[in-house]
């Protein structure tokens, strides 16, 4: 836990979720700074701009750097929100700045994203979150935040530490609802609900959650994609209620209409999370001898598109 009430915390990846939440606890007073890549120039001459739901909002990082290395000194927190594909080496990314006292936090998608973290700082607190939020980036530098924005923090693998509670408590003080889960796993599990099924039909159909919901067949195959999930969650240990089904199903009704983070990475050609949202899922279920066909349909589906989008832009 910081010793200090006001935390160096680093953010690792400035795109929609690490743009939008670091904004928020560094409007709140908090000493954020940023690594980003192609926003650099941007953001480093005229910060960030927000335009949120609840309101929008500019912010300019205490530090904005390109090198993992131009960071002075060590961050009590490093936040990492980049996308969660398997040749980002996250661990050599980070090792630079990660001191004996640094919590180390994935607000990424996916399940078993956290195997490698823990193998390579398993003395240091690794903190697993879930970001239930609707939100893009529009441009460089510019980020739209449309609905929700709940965050969901855990130690990994279970229970809860100083470094949670005090990180929970600052994004709470910084205008974001944070809740404290003790079975962060499960909760992976039932955010994977919507993404296995509500991000990748998107892809497929070029559409939203409105018009995913109101097709006969789509909304059917949601609910069916989600009884896979839950199956494999269940068989990993981790059972969840057919209840949380209709509930993303009812909770994204009501919602704005909303073109998925995966949509929107496929449209601008960059590569989509498919291995941690649907890919080890399936290595799961094999490895228990389940049958889940309609996650593995998609998973060869989308496979292709992302060999093509890897295609173009080698």
């Amino acid at each position: 836990m910081p010793t200090s009430k006001r935390p160096k915390i680093l953010i690792i990846g400035t795109g929609a979720v690490g743009g939008f939440y670091g904004g928020k606890l560094a409007r709140a007073g908090y000493h954020v700074s940023t690594l980003c890549r192609s926003d650099y120039e941007i953001v480093k001459s005229k910060g960030i701009k927000v335009k949120s739901s609840w309101g929008d909002f500019h912010y300019r990082p205490v530090e904005v750097i390109k090198d993992i290395t131009e960071y002075k000194g060590c961050p009590d927190y490093v936040i990492v929100t980049l996308k969660a594909l398997p040749e980002i080496d996250i661990p050599a990314l980070i090792r630079p700045v990660i001191s004996s006292s640094t919590a180390i936090v994935l607000i990424q998608n996916g399940i078993e994203i956290e195997t490698a973290i823990q193998e390579n700082f398993p003395n240091n607190d690794l903190i697993s979150g879930l970001a239930f939020i609707c939100v893009s980036r529009i441009k460089p530098g510019q980020i739209h935040h449309q609905d929700y924005g709940r965050l969901a923090l855990g130690l990994y693998p279970k229970g809860e530490s100083d470094s949670v509670k005090f990180l929970a408590e600052i994004l709470n003080t910084s205008g974001v609802t944070c809740t404290i889960s003790k079975d962060i796993i499960r909760e992976r599990w039932k955010k994977l609900l919507w993404n296995a099924s509500f991000n990748t039909i998107s892809v497929l159909t070029r559409a939203d959650t409105k018009m995913i919901l109101e097709n006969e067949n789509t909304a059917e195959l949601v609910f069916k994609i989600m009884q896979e999930i839950q199956t494999v969650a269940a068989a990993s240990g981790h059972k969840i209620d057919v209840s949380i089904l209709h509930k993303h199903i009812n909770d994204t009704r009501k919602m704005k209409p909303y073109r998925t983070s995966m949509l929107l990475d496929c449209e601008t050609g960059k590569e989509m999370e498919i291995e941690v949202i649907l890919g080890n899922a399936i290595l799961i279920a094999r490895k228990h001898s389940i049958e889940v066909t309609n996650i593995t349909c998609l998973y060869g589906l989308l496979t292709l598109i992302n060999n093509r989008i890897n295609q173009a832009s080698a």
